[in-house]
């Protein structure tokens, strides 16, 4: 069944979970991790970059998860992941998403409280979530590109003021996580996790959570995150799949059997990830 951000957020919240949100980009990446989630019967989100829609097109995303949705019997979300454009949130919102994010942490506070605000107010009026970012997390997501040096942590006070403001649902923070393969291991900040959770009273997102070991994601939703962003580690095993299946298989042409063992492959590590999130077993009708 398809629910909006806010309440997939607000039951892991009052519940000390946190929700796997995993980025989707064609048909076999949805129906492994909606396989994945009923098996555990965990709640999950599936979200789509800027990226993922111009290459697989708003509309087919949409039916895609919406079908599935129908069929798999836990709560989903259909989220916007890094919404920078305008017009591209207000496609999604007018397709069916039920949760956008609008990523204008580039800007300064101000700038940044000003346009939050007013895709809160158009997506509010239509019961669609919001997702807001405070803070520059590292790395490359799509066409964001964050280098090391403009990378900025997130202020408790500034994420309190921001949070009253703008009326947001859930809010990304930077603590130390990149988007992207890491070089070294990350240094989460988990004592600002918890003074940001202390000052604000929604849920907070981890993004750039691929290879982040899982003691210390553990440790993050223990000190308040209820959202965890994953796509590289969905992307290593299916390409490692493929990769494998053809260095086995080189004569064979059919999409299928190339797909099927990707696919297994990227359900196996969902399923990983909900567990650690503790997430499994947390689905409600």
């Amino acid at each position: 069944m398809l629910v909006t951000g806010k309440q997939i957020l607000q039951h892991a919240d009052e519940h000390g979970y946190a929700v796997g949100a995993f980025n989707v980009n064609n048909m076999e990446i949805i129906q492994a991790i909606a396989q994945a989630a009923d098996d555990l019967r965990a709640p999950v989100i599936l979200q789509a970059s800027q990226g993922a829609i111009k290459y697989a097109g708003v509309d087919y995303i949409t039916s895609l998860v919406k079908t599935t949705a129908d069929r798999i019997d836990v709560p989903m979300t259909l989220h916007l992941d890094h919404g920078t454009d305008f017009e591209e949130i207000m496609k999604c919102i007018r397709s069916g998403f039920t949760s956008v994010m609008i990523d204008a942490s580039k800007h300064e506070l101000d700038e940044n409280i000003r346009l939050t605000k007013e895709i809160v107010r158009i997506a509010h009026s239509v019961g669609v979530s919001v997702e807001a970012e405070i803070g520059k997390i590292g790395g490359t997501e799509d066409q964001i590109v964050v280098s090391d040096a403009e990378a900025t942590y997130t202020d408790p006070e500034e994420a309190r003021i921001f949070v009253e403001e703008t009326g947001v649902d859930s809010l990304a923070i930077a603590v130390g996580t990149a988007h992207g393969v890491y070089k070294g291991e990350p240094k989460v900040d988990i004592d600002r996790i918890k003074e940001i959770d202390r000052v604000v009273s929604i849920p907070l997102v981890l993004h750039g959570s691929s290879g982040v070991p899982y003691n210390i994601l553990e440790k993050a939703v223990a000190a308040g995150i209820r959202k965890i962003n994953i796509d590289t580690d969905i992307r290593a095993s299916f390409a490692g799949a493929v990769k494998a299946f053809v260095a086995e298989n080189p004569d064979e042409i059919d999409p299928r059997k190339i797909l099927k063992p990707a696919r297994a492959a990227m359900t196996d590590t969902v399923k990983e990830k909900i567990k650690v999130f503790g997430s499994d077993g947390k689905a409600w009708k």
